[in-house]
């Protein structure tokens, strides 16, 4: 069935959708110039491959499940390992920082330098417990009810928590990130909690892996406005690299600070 596609539409459609954009089967008749049916029927094609999602009027990206904490801890450690080294040599000594609920912010911890008097506030159980193990910092964790796929507290209990912190730096964790719409989490109860952790916060640090710059969430934090570093890594693709600056982040990656140390 998609074999019939014209190709030049078939590309458009797939790549509006990958940038997590909704299509509408009306503007996309008007665009090629051909009948709402036809469209459709692309759209229908393309539903039946398991690429987008059919609704009234047009389709939707496909969401990615989120996998709970538990499941992400440890998977490509030696890629998140190098993120955050990154980002731990990013914190000055007697800052009061906040680790952001991940599976790459946990592995932050153990790189942190020792004698560097840091406070460190964090609503997730399993950075708190490494905190707590290394016993060499004053630790902060935030409470409320624990939500099992973010792995820590993102209710009005944890909001309000940090509404009153002023916070030196914090580490924000990012399900999705894309040109166009930003950086994207699942929960939306997890997108509050961020969107209030990067307003009370004076450095705000983003992290991601290089498949999250194809991946789709439904809740935005924030944009490149709202994020003064995006770490990445160093084999991102030229062309994700290329339209995240052209969006405004600003990207760092583990061998620049490698390069400049």
């Amino acid at each position: 069935m998609s074999n019939s596609l014209p190709l030049s539409r078939r590309d458009v459609i797939e790549a509006r959708l990958a940038d997590g954009r909704q299509i509408v089967a009306a503007s996309l008749a008007a665009e090629f110039n051909v009948s709402e049916d036809a469209v459709r029927r692309d759209l229908r094609a393309l539903a039946a491959e398991g690429k987008c999602r059919r609704v009234y009027g047009g389709a939707l990206p496909l969401l990615t499940p989120s996998q709970p904490i538990s499941a992400r801890i440890g998977q490509t450690s030696d890629r998140k390992r190098a993120l955050a080294r990154a980002a731990a040599s990013m914190i000055e000594p007697g800052e009061f920082v906040f680790l952001d609920s991940g599976s790459t912010n946990l592995a932050i911890v153990d790189l942190l330098p020792k004698n560097s008097e840091l406070t460190i506030a964090t609503n997730s159980i399993d950075i708190a417990a490494a905190i707590m193990n290394r016993g060499d910092f004053e630790l902060i964790l935030i409470g409320g009810v624990v939500n099992a796929i973010v792995g820590g507290s993102v209710d009005a209990t944890a909001v309000a928590a940090i509404e009153n912190m002023n916070i030196d730096r914090c580490f924000v964790g990012a399900c999705a990130v894309s040109a166009r719409n930003g950086i994207s989490v699942h929960e939306h109860a997890d997108a509050i909690f961020k969107r209030t952790l990067i307003k009370r916060s004076a450095s705000r640090i983003a992290i991601a892996t290089s498949e999250k710059f194809h991946e789709r969430a439904a809740h935005r934090i924030g944009g490149a406005a709202d994020i003064d570093w995006l770490i990445v890594e160093d084999d991102l693709p030229a062309g994700d690299v290329e339209a995240a600056v052209e969006a405004g982040f600003a990207l760092v990656k583990p061998n620049d600070i490698t390069s400049s140390s």
